[in-house]
């Protein structure tokens, strides 16, 4: 008898997560190192455009590096997740 290995997250609930709460998404899958690494980039990127932008622009402006790695830490959350996903259902169902 074999034993099934356990599925990894849903990448959908991975990708939410990661857009709530930046950096859990990785968390959630074990890379607890690499969500720390985008938070901590969209904390200093936020900052360094925010001293870089000027009081007339607008919010999203004057953090718009902190933004930016904001979703490319959700995008990478789910792209990890997805690829782990596809590896674990291609293993369980050949």
């Amino acid at each position: 008898m074999t034993t099934r290995p356990v599925p990894p997250p849903n990448p959908y609930g991975v990708l939410v997560l990661s857009l709530l709460l930046p950096g859990t998404g990785h968390v959630l899958q074990g890379l607890p190192q690499r969500g720390l690494i985008f938070l901590f980039f969209i904390v200093l990127l936020g900052w360094v455009t925010f001293q870089l932008s000027s009081p007339t622009h607008s919010f999203l402006g004057r953090y718009a590096g902190g933004f930016f790695v904001y979703g490319i830490c959700a995008l990478d959350a789910y792209k990890v997740a997805r690829v782990r996903f596809e590896q674990w259902r291609q293993t369980a169902h050949p």
